[in-house]
């Protein structure tokens, strides 16, 4: 019997604000280049008031949210739980999910009184990306934004590592991925970012716990989280947490365990200007391809193909028509 979604996911509800600045910007400003920060709001008040930035500048995101949006590009179906306030920024949240073909948990009548979060996405030159994160109101993120009747509805569950930030989401991660283990639900993880497997090594390892079906990582990922010195040492030793998984390797494409073989999926060479959203865009596109009939390999390459596409442009989106195009060049007859 066919599940009413290919995907559920569960992550923080963050606008995204994609601006592009010059590294003295970082200077002046003292941001640490090249990772995701956590700020006040007054910190990140003060970094937007130093910028101009436009309203098109603004996308609803966090980086689940972005996969899910991609699946749904592509053609598949998908569900977010997330959590954002009554505010502007939740308003446009819940309008642009609904826009892009995502169902949510999310209603206009229901959202709490707070603060939306946002995403402040700073990209240089080098196509680097700098993130000052105030997460808001997603920081509560917890059971009650659940919707376990519709996770049982769908082939797999996806959790945004970021997650392991906050207790309450910590439990909403457990109940999740209990809920999914007992109704033949598959369980998809993305490590989200290097410096959540280094800092909350515990909660992480926690999440993992008896193993997932399906993790996404980068090649510092996996090493942190495994605790070894290479690559080749740390796919052998992820087998032991995740029944299959995909290390991303940046410009050189990715490689894939489909639970047997080890699969080298090709880059594709483009002129990146901006590698936000190339990661959610990858396990997004994957995901597409792993519901849709597609093997691991040719899963992978339309993520690689697809996450090429996107960093090649400012923003962690495809146009709708980009996803076609994609499915089009790689399983034309």
């Amino acid at each position: 019997m066919s599940k009413k979604y290919d995907v559920y996911g569960i992550g923080n509800a963050l606008v995204d604000i994609v601006v592009e600045v010059e590294d003295q910007f970082f200077e002046d400003h003292k941001v640490e280049k090249g990772l995701m920060t956590l700020v006040d709001e007054d910190r990140q008040h003060q970094l937007v008031n130093a910028m101009h930035i436009e309203e098109e500048r603004m996308q609803c995101g966090g980086s689940a949210a972005n996969s899910m949006i991609a699946l749904s590009q592509f053609g598949g179906s998908s569900y977010y739980s997330c959590r954002v306030s009554d505010d502007r920024f939740g308003q446009f949240y819940l309008k642009d999910l609904k826009s892009n073909g995502v169902d949510t948990n999310l209603t206009s009548d229901t959202a709490p009184t707070g603060i939306t979060g946002k995403c402040l996405v700073m990209t240089t030159p080098d196509a680097e990306r700098t993130m000052n994160t105030f997460l808001g109101i997603t920081s509560d993120f917890g059971i009650s934004e659940l919707n376990l009747e519709e996770l049982k509805q769908a082939n797999y569950l996806y959790i945004e590592g970021y997650l392991v930030t906050s207790p309450t989401a910590v439990e909403a991660m457990k109940l999740a991925k209990k809920t999914a283990q007992e109704n033949d639900v598959k369980v998809a993880l993305t490590f989200s970012d290097p410096s959540m497997v280094k800092y909350f090594a515990d909660q992480m390892k926690d999440i993992v716990g008896n193993g997932v079906d399906l993790l996404f990582c980068n090649e510092e990922e996996a090493m942190l989280f495994t605790g070894t010195h290479n690559l080749l040492e740390a796919r052998e030793a992820l087998k032991q947490h995740a029944k299959r998984f995909a290390i991303t390797l940046g410009a050189n494409g990715a490689m894939i365990f489909d639970g047997d073989t080890f699969i080298d999926i090709e880059p594709y060479k483009v002129n990146a200007v901006d590698t936000n959203g190339a990661g959610d865009m990858f396990s997004g596109a994957f995901l597409y391809g792993i519901t849709h009939g597609h093997s691991h390999a040719e899963a992978g390459k339309i993520a690689s193909l697809a996450s090429s596409k996107v960093v090649s442009k400012f923003g962690p989106r495809l146009e709708w028509h980009q996803a076609k195009e994609i499915l089009n060049h790689l399983f034309e007859d």
